[in-house]
């Protein structure tokens, strides 16, 4: 912990870099990933303070929209579409997912029950062979469910209709550092 408080004391010494950004901010893009502290957004993307909206979560899960009870992941979504205008929306999985593993091999989850019920929320269960230690099927095939979801929620659904928004599916390998994207016309991941 001391090296991140460290940092945070040196961090707030250049006032000059950080002034414009009081004055709002104006992404273009929301990028969901997972909550794994090896996915960093900023890292991957090269984007600097104020370029990239991030919504994480335990294994980059879009819940189902429903307006009767509304969470947190679905006002981040409706903020970003509707009052911040993004254009892209990202949603990224990466190898090596404990959540999607988890889900892929079907652990017992008892002890955590937070985690279970949220996890269940997920479904359908993803593809993927439960001995694959990246996950790498599973994670993709996840991916493009939560991607699906996002397609549900009114707010996104209308501005792809506008032409106002596009889509994408990544898929990041935290062994490796690369980058894959999801091609409809070929229904793979490959390099950006």
């Amino acid at each position: 912990m001391q090296p991140l408080i460290d940092n945070a004391r040196t961090f707030g010494q250049r006032p000059e870099e950080f002034a414009k950004l009081a004055e709002g901010q104006s992404p273009q893009v929301l990028f969901i990933t997972c909550s794994d502290s090896r996915v960093v957004p900023a890292l991957i993307t090269g984007a600097r303070p104020g370029e990239l909206f991030e919504l994480r979560t335990a294994g980059n899960i879009v819940p189902p929209y429903v307006s009767e009870h509304p969470t947190s992941e679905a006002a981040t979504i409706e903020y970003a579409v509707e009052v911040l205008g993004v254009r892209d929306i990202v949603v990224c999985g990466h190898s090596h997912c404990g959540a999607v593993g988890a889900l892929v091999r079907g652990d017992d989850l008892t002890a955590v029950p937070a985690v279970r019920d949220w996890l269940a929320s997920a479904t359908p269960r993803p593809a993927g062979a439960a001995e694959d230690p990246e996950v790498a099927e599973g994670v993709q095939s996840h991916v493009l469910t939560q991607l699906l979801r996002l397609r549900s929620y009114p707010c996104v659904e209308r501005k792809l209709a506008e032409g106002q928004l596009d889509l994408h599916a990544w898929y990041y390998e935290v062994h490796t550092g690369a980058v894959r994207t999801h091609r409809p016309q070929t229904d793979t991941f490959e390099s950006l």
